[in-house]
């Protein structure tokens, strides 16, 4: 498991070590920190134990467990992990800070770290929080870094609010637009294969149609404007789309499948680990050179748990 450093421009969250526990211990000697908890970490000897259960966390990569540092002192302990609280593999974050550097914007700073960890490298389709229903000054925070209430239940042992975090569109990708030299072709091998991973039919033209899944789509387009008549995967320009299959199993599936619609294997001597070794994932080019690549996706990176 590995747990990555993250950096603000006043912090650094690194990985929480066993070498941390005193430090944490001291955090929470405040009874105040454990106001809002169902167990008094004041207590040094429950403060140790609850350490220990962080530093046995073996759940999936990138997520995990930080400690809080400014200026080389630990300030406070943050996660993002599976919840044990939420069910349907719901991935949390949480943040805990000494009270002698409260008001000055180091808990939003620590826990906006988390949640850009979240969508940018880990890719999660939502964070979720659970905010005690008395704890004013972290809902207010929630709300500030953009989560959303959406309902409240009994969790950890008391009343909680349940906000969910996602991902901003911006920078995220718009549409693809595929110039064809045969459009009925490109509907036969595209169209199949997107509709098999869930994408509808978005808009038709007289010289093209588009699919869509979510906020993006993929278009194709036979334009009169077009100057050629063969695409080289190899020349400048597009090399090829990767799409997201499922699972191993599916991408088998789906690469076996596609041979009767326009599509045939590419690297086949090296499937399914053509990207690499750790990289599952078919490549397929229909008959007019556009290649496609169906990647498995592991749980790891999709759904934590």
């Amino acid at each position: 498991m590995t747990v990555p450093d993250l950096r603000t421009a006043r912090l650094r969250l690194r990985g929480l070590h066993a070498a941390d526990t005193e430090a944490i211990v001291r955090i929470f000697a405040d009874p105040e920190m454990s106001r809002f908890l169902a167990t008094d970490l004041s207590d040094p000897a429950r403060c140790r134990a609850s350490v220990a259960r962080r530093l046995s966390y073996a759940g999936p990569d990138g997520t995990g467990h930080w400690v809080v540092e400014r200026e080389g002192e630990v300030i406070g302990l943050a996660h993002l992990r599976p919840s044990t609280e939420l069910s349907g593999d719901l991935v949390e974050t949480g943040y805990f800070l000494d009270p002698a550097h409260g008001g000055q914007g180091l808990a939003t700073e620590a826990a906006d770290a988390l949640l850009r960890h979240a969508f940018a490298a880990l890719g999660l389709p939502a964070v979720w929080a659970l905010i005690h229903q008395s704890n004013v000054a972290s809902r207010k925070l929630v709300h500030r870094l953009g989560f959303t209430d959406v309902g409240g239940g009994e969790h950890y042992g008391g009343p909680h609010r349940v906000f969910v975090a996602l991902p901003a569109a911006t920078g995220q990708w718009h549409h693809v637009e595929l110039w064809v030299p045969d459009l009925a072709r490109a509907e036969d091998s595209f169209g199949w294969l997107l509709t098999e991973l869930g994408w509808r039919e978005h808009q038709r033209w007289r010289d093209g149609v588009s699919w869509k899944l979510g906020a993006g789509y993929l278009v194709v387009e036979q334009s009169p404007a077009l100057t050629g008549a063969v695409h080289d995967r190899c020349a400048p320009g597009l090399n090829h789309v990767a799409l997201h299959a499922g699972s191993p199993e599916r991408v088998g599936e789906l690469a076996q499948a596609a041979l009767a619609h326009g599509w045939r294997p590419l690297f086949a001597e090296r499937y399914p680990h053509a990207g690499g070794a750790d990289h599952y994932a078919a490549y397929l080019e229909n008959a007019d050179g556009f290649e496609v690549e169906l990647v498995a996706d592991w749980p790891r990176f999709t759904r934590p748990g």
